[in-house]
């Protein structure tokens, strides 16, 4: 039985970001962070399979694939990467690419990697605060500056690039041929209203991605069977035994929370395991105050979400 606040882990990148806010303090060295990892408290437990984190993009990302887990364990890895995206902010304008304008064969998406022109061939979308964009493993992808995104994605950090904008990094044509799908983006389903506290916003194999938004001054109900992370985006509430603010993550596994709200009430990403959406993942309480069966115990907040930033460590950023 397991609940944990989520710890962030700061990975600098030469396309992030030097201002944070109002997601996290940003380090006083100036560094560009590209990304926030929530990671596990406890240490010394198991990696979760999927990994949550926070994207800052003031510079275009590499154009990339991942591989399906067929593909990675044909490598020795143990699983591919299939994730998704939400977006918190956007500027005017902000796009992401996803999938190809027109089908290529094989031979053709490995000249267009050489000769650069690939960089023409993706199919880019305005985004705005609020869009849900899948990625499946084998998706052709990219992300544009003047975006602040949430990403959730199987375990894994294999990344095959095909064009990098100049940075000198390492492609990785032969790879990024062999399963890369050469055409247009699968399309997506829409938004599934569960309840009127519930959206599934992804229903994929590897992973559900729900919104969540709860009243103000209820009392909830979290089931987490198995691995289920809770993003908070918007309000205040208290999980378990601790505060909970904007930016704030919580790894809950094989247990039950309880979710007080507070006057704002709170909205927030959940994501667990798929293929199945979990039908009893968030209840209401019957009664404000009162739980149904074994939940953790909630107190009142002592804080407010002015006083509260997540704390983080740095890493370094990833070639």
């Amino acid at each position: 039985m397991t609940i944990e606040h989520a710890v962030v882990q700061m990975h600098r990148k030469p396309w992030g970001s030097t201002d944070l806010l109002p997601w996290a303090a940003t380090p006083a060295n100036g560094d560009a962070i590209g990304e926030l990892w929530f990671e596990r408290a406890d240490v010394a437990a198991p990696k979760s399979a999927l990994l949550l984190k926070l994207l800052f993009t003031t510079e275009p990302l590499s154009i990339q694939v991942h591989p399906d887990d067929t593909f990675a364990r044909s490598l020795g890895l143990p699983n591919g990467k299939t994730e998704a995206w939400y977006i918190l902010s956007a500027k005017p304008g902000a796009q992401v690419a996803i999938g190809l304008k027109h089908p290529l064969s094989s031979a053709g998406l490995r000249a267009s990697i050489e000769d650069r022109s690939i960089a023409d061939k993706v199919q880019w979308h305005t985004v705005r605060d609020g869009d849900v964009i899948s990625v499946p493993a084998g998706t052709i992808h990219a992300i544009g500056p003047g975006i602040v995104l949430a990403e959730i994605q199987q375990q894994s950090n294999v990344t095959f690039r095909l064009f990098d904008y100049g940075r000198q990094r390492e492609l990785h044509v032969d790879h990024a041929v062999a399963v890369a799908k050469t055409g247009p983006a699968e399309s997506q389903l829409p938004p599934q209203k569960l309840t009127e506290a519930r959206t599934a916003l992804v229903v994929s194999p590897q992973f559900v991605l729900e919104q969540f938004d709860l009243p103000v001054n209820s009392m909830w109900t979290l089931d987490a069977p198995e691995e289920t992370w809770v993003l908070v985006v918007g309000g205040h509430a208290r999980i378990g035994l601790t505060d909970a603010f904007l930016g704030d993550a919580f790894f809950v596994a094989a247990d039950r929370a309880a979710i007080e709200t507070g006057d704002e009430g709170v909205t927030g990403l959940l994501v667990y395991l798929g293929p199945n959406v979990n039908s009893s993942a968030l209840e209401q309480q019957s009664d404000i105050g009162t739980t149904t069966g074994p939940v953790s115990a909630c107190v009142p907040s002592t804080r407010t979400a002015s006083e509260h930033l997540p704390p983080f460590a740095e890493q370094e950023a990833q070639t």
